[in-house]
């Protein structure tokens, strides 16, 4: 399998960028692109005092979903011998905005990062990228680490 195109969706943080030299190597080899994909989580909630009106979501949504977009143009720069794209995505379904975009943009490999949460942690907190492994038609490279005890 050729590869020509790498999304690796990340929450920015230390972790979920684990597997971005990888995807980049990846993509040199095959002289493809990458995409950086953040999507900012917006959770939708019911107004206080009013369970029937339409769920409303973050108003600081716009502001978070910007300073993202910046933070991913700053990294694509660290990548200045790439063909490399920026998203920066507001959704209230994290795992199911990945996928999608994966499909929409024609990824052949999907890179993502568990945080490496075990136990009750994993179970509290779930795990979008065990949800993009189960629901994505495209391959997904998971790096794991494990919590050390």
């Amino acid at each position: 399998m050729k590869i020509q195109h790498v999304l690796v969706p990340t929450d920015l943080s230390p972790e979920s960028m684990r597997p971005l030299q990888e995807a980049a190597e990846l993509v040199r080899q095959g002289g493809g692109r990458l995409t950086l994909l953040c999507v900012v989580p917006d959770l939708q909630v019911a107004p206080h005092g009013a369970p029937l009106t339409p769920p409303i979501g973050d108003p600081t949504i716009g502001v978070r979903v910007d300073n993202a977009r910046v933070e991913l143009e700053r990294i694509a720069g660290d990548l200045s011998d790439l063909e490399v794209e920026v998203a920066a995505i507001p959704s209230p379904d994290v795992a199911r905005t990945i996928v999608d975009e994966a499909a929409a943009r024609s990824a052949d490999l999907i890179a993502i990062s568990t945080h490496g949460h075990t136990g009750w942690r994993r179970l509290a907190l779930g795990s979008v990228a065990e949800q993009v492994v189960r629901r994505s038609s495209v391959p997904v490279l998971s790096f794991q680490r494990v919590e050390e005890k």
